[in-house]
C-alpha cells in the first residue's frame, strides 16, 4: 500500500473510467440515472475538467444517500457499512456547502487533510474556509473512496464535517461524519475487521489518525 502522502495526492482516474466505475457498482440505477446519460456526462468534461486527473465525478445526495453508498466500499475484499448508532446517516445533509444543483457535478482539488490530524472538528471548519477551501459532505468522501480505496489508509483516515445534522429544535446535532478502517471492536464484530466504516466522532473532540478531507471547488 503506499505510503500517506502519496496516497494523499494519487492521480484520480479519468472521469469516464469513473463513470464506469459507478456503472460497475450500479450505483447510477440507485440514483435513477441511465448509464449513457452518466457516461456522457463524463464525456462532456473529461478533457476540459480533468487534465491532471484530479477531478472527483459525484452524484449528487438527493439521488443517492450515503446508506446506500457505503455497502459499496471495499478494502483488501471486506465491504463497507455505516455504524449502528448512526441510523439517521441519512439527515446528515450539506452545512457550509454549497452544491450544485444537478444530479451529476463534479469536485475540485480534493485534499486527505493530514495536517490537521488530532484537530477537532470544530478547530478545522475555520482553518479549511480561511484557505479557501471547502469541506467534503459524506457522500463525496464515499465517492472518493469508491474511486481510489488507496486513499483511506489506516491510521490516515478523514472526516467529511461539510455534512451535519440539524436537531428539531435548530441546533446542529454535536456528531460529525467521518470515514475510517474498522477494527472489529465492539458492535462493529470480528468479520468487520480492516472494513471500510461510515461512522461519526463529536465537534469537539481530536482524534490522531482522522484528518479533514476538503475540496477546492464544486461545478456542474
Amino acid at each position: 500500500m503506499p505510503d500517506s502522502a502519496s496516497a494523499a495526492v494519487m492521480p484520480l482516474p479519468s472521469l469516464t473510467s469513473q463513470a464506469e466505475r459507478l456503472i460497475e457498482l450500479g450505483v447510477h440505477e440507485l440514483a435513477g440515472i441511465s448509464a449513457e446519460d452518466l457516461r456522457s456526462f463524463a464525456r462532456d468534461n473529461d478533457n476540459a475538467d480533468n487534465a491532471d486527473n484530479a477531478t472527483l465525478l459525484a452524484v449528487h445526495p438527493s439521488r443517492v444517500p450515503a446508506s446506500a453508498l457505503a455497502p459499496l466500499l471495499n478494502l483488501e475484499g471486506k465491504s463497507g457499512f455505516v455504524v449502528v448508532d448512526m441510523p439517521d446517516v441519512d439527515l446528515f445533509a450539506p452545512h457550509v456547502v454549497d452544491l450544485p444543483d444537478a444530479r451529476l457535478y463534479l469536485v475540485t482539488g480534493l485534499d486527505r487533510g493530514d495536517h490537521m490530524a488530532n484537530w477537532s472538528p470544530e478547530e478545522a471548519l475555520p482553518a479549511l474556509t480561511e484557505e479557501h477551501r471547502s469541506p467534503l459532505i459524506l457522500s463525496e468522501g464515499i465517492h472518493w473512496v469508491l474511486q481510489q480505496p488507496a486513499v483511506l489508509e489506516r491510521n490516515h483516515c478523514f472526516m467529511t464535517i461539510g455534512s451535519r445534522l440539524r436537531k428539531a429544535g435548530g441546533a446542529l446535532d454535536a456528531r460529525t461524519p467521518a470515514i475510517w478502517i474498522s477494527n472489529g471492536s465492539g458492535r462493529d464484530g470480528r468479520e468487520r475487521r480492516n472494513a471500510p466504516k461510515v461512522g461519526w466522532c463529536w465537534w469537539g473532540n481530536r482524534h490522531t489518525w482522522l484528518g479533514f478531507a476538503s475540496a477546492t471547488g464544486r461545478r456542474p
